[in-house]
């Protein structure tokens, strides 16, 4: 260790570092008040809008269930397997060109390609209303696949345009809209049927038509209350966009710390994404959700109904299921980014989906229709948040932005094919059992916890992999240029959620407990410094006094300095409650520099790479 310290100059070290160590790092809860200002400034502009407009898509595709109970399938003398083949044809042009449609989004603005979709979704919507037999019903359908496909994948990318670690709970509040146009569904459906014989009319035509005129009216005004970007946000002022952009390069990609944001097209990203095998792996977290949603969405009232309820009480029994869906994906959502963990909160929700579709398939039917009614709130409630968590995951995990928008649109595209299959098993011939239904469900819900469990293997092996590379070699071998390009693929990139750390967050009584007993007044916050011969500030690891050691490993060259960990340090410090009041870089232990605050830190370590000694000094 002492010969280690002879070769490392601190001379050097400090001139080289000077400009950026003698930046003043201003007051902490300053920095958060400022952070947290634009995040809600573009939260009160972005997420509204998205919502309402899933909201609007989740209805239009979703209402043909409501239509169908207040008496369509009579009218158009459907058979029930013209009927399943109706939901089913949606699906393929959903599907196909969700990847397509974001290739478009890259290149047209945001807010004219999404108004486009919209207005061209509610005309479809609106003529679904006066169709008159089952071809006509077919080709509404397709049309109406063929222009929702770019919404939700659109919208989703936007969401991880502007933010990161957050990214969870805005994806919940928008996905709610899912959730809650189920239980608006019932809601409507019950006051509209009561329009029957209006215009001449039958009551569920008019379900498709004014839900056909509201889509197409949002259309006219999302161009104008839609944002297109944060480069381009005309609500946040020249400081605030700046300094939400760094906030969002800030991450492992290069030696400068930063992954592209606005890389022009190369073919090379959509080959990166089309071979990127662990999107696949994703795609049946995707599928636990679309086949169970989709069954569930459009058989709920049917099956409600066939408990010994009218039509009109079924459409209103399905609203309280969807309501508690909201709470379970909201709650579910704020743990993981609060925890900053994605695969644990895929998992544990689907154990209550599993409780759910064992006890339908267990229970005698129909004489136990309040147990039945009971079990059904289980299964949104397990396999909403899945999808939320593993949409952000894998929007984390993609860079740089052409490959996120084309991966997520590919995981979308595989994904909502399950919506074909969803919407096939429950089977009028097997109700109030619905064998296969519930059976199916239950499989592909085991199917996804295995899936998340094997991403999160490969993810942590990988960053473990990329841990033991040398920065040396990787510096010579690349240039940044060519690890922008790289995006995760890059030697530095770090996959998010490598690590969950089982240390539950001290409670506010034990950690001031905890304070009266130490010997500090104050939780310090202290840089541990790894070092080997001259490469300096490789890593960086956080010590405080409390029993809570936690390590970020994203210093990869000597030219970075501490600055760019500032997001990732201040999410530790909201994991554990940490009152931390100064950041302090150790240069030598007579020369040590401070980014801010007064407070000195009773030791600090340096470590060497090669050794397992250290040496600490008072």
């Amino acid at each position: 260790m002492a010969a280690m310290k002879a070769e490392t100059n601190y001379d050097d070290l400090e001139s080289t570092h000077k400009a950026d160590l003698e930046v003043p790092l201003r007051d902490r809860s300053q920095v958060d008040d400022e952070t947290k200002k634009i995040v809600r400034k573009v939260d009160k502009r972005l997420l509204p809008v998205l919502t309402f407009l899933y909201l609007i898509c989740f209805l239009d595709r979703g209402n043909i269930g409501n239509a169908n109970v207040a008496g369509m399938s009579d009218e158009l003398n459907l058979t029930g397997t013209q009927y399943n083949i109706a939901l089913t044809v949606f699906f393929f042009p959903y599907s196909v060109f969700e990847v397509p449609s974001n290739i478009v989004l890259k290149v047209v603005r945001p807010s004219i390609w999404i108004s486009f979709l919209l207005i061209c979704w509610g005309t479809v919507m609106t003529l679904q209303g006066i169709v008159q037999n089952y071809h006509h019903l077919i080709v509404t359908r397709t049309l109406l696949g063929l222009f929702e496909s770019g919404f939700f994948p659109a919208a989703t990318y936007l969401l991880t345009c502007w933010h990161r670690f957050e990214i969870q709970t805005r994806m919940s509040i928008f996905y709610t809209a899912a959730s809650l146009s189920g239980a608006f569904s019932g809601l409507l459906a019950f006051a509209l049927q009561k329009m029957d014989g209006i215009g001449g009319l039958s009551g569920w035509r008019w379900i498709f038509v004014l839900e056909g005129i509201v889509t197409v009216l949002t259309g006219f005004g999302c161009y104008w209350a839609l944002p297109d970007s944060p480069q381009t946000a005309s609500f946040l002022s020249g400081n605030e966009r700046d300094t939400l952009m760094q906030r969002l390069e800030q991450d492992t990609g290069t030696s400068s710390g930063r992954v592209g944001t606005n890389e022009n097209f190369e073919w090379v990203y959509l080959t990166s994404a089309l071979s990127e095998w662990k999107i696949y792996v994703a795609v049946v977290i995707f599928w636990s959700n679309t086949i169970c949603v989709y069954g569930f969405t459009y058989s709920a009232p049917t099956i409600i109904h066939g408990l010994g309820y009218t039509a009109s009480e079924a459409q209103l029994l399905t609203v309280p299921i969807y309501f508690l869906c909201v709470c379970s994906t909201i709650i579910f959502s704020r743990l993981s980014d609060k925890s900053q963990s994605r695969w644990l909160w895929i998992v544990v929700p689907y154990f209550i989906a599993l409780v759910g579709l064992i006890g339908l398939l267990a229970i005698p039917h129909p004489r136990l229709p309040g147990l039945t009614y009971a079990f059904l709130f289980c299964i949104p409630a397990g396999v909403y948040p899945p999808l939320i968590g593993a949409v952000s995951w894998i929007g984390n995990n993609l860079a740089p932005s052409w490959k996120r928008g084309i991966g997520m649109a590919l995981f979308m595209s595989i994904g909502n094919l399950g919506g074909a299959v969803g919407s096939n098993i429950f089977l009028t011939s097997q109700k109030p059992h619905y064998w296969l239904g519930y059976g199916m469900c239950m499989f592909i819900v085991v199917a996804a916890i295995i899936s998340t469990l094997i991403l999160r293997y490969a993810y942590a092996s990988a960053n473990a992999e990329r841990d033991g590379l040398d920065p040396s070699e990787i510096e010579g071998r690349y240039s940044d240029e060519e690890l922008l390009k790289l995006g995760d693929r890059s030697p530095y990139f770090r996959y998010y959620d490598q690590l969950l750390i089982l240390n539950p967050p001290l409670s506010p009584r034990k950690r001031r407990r905890h304070l009266r007993e130490s010997e500090e007044s104050e939780v310090d916050l202290s840089l541990e410094q790894y070092m080997h011969s001259s490469d300096l500030y490789r890593s960086v690891s956080i010590i405080s006094p409390l029993p809570l050691p936690v390590k970020i490993e994203t210093m990869p060259t000597l030219e970075q300095n501490i600055r760019p960990l500032y997001p990732e340090i201040e999410a530790i410090m909201r994991r554990y409650n940490l009152n931390v009041t100064s950041i302090f870089q150790c240069g030598n232990m007579s020369k040590t520099k401070y980014l801010g605050g007064d407070i000195r830190p009773r030791s600090f370590w340096v470590m060497s790479h090669s050794a397992s000694e250290q040496d600490g000094f008072n």
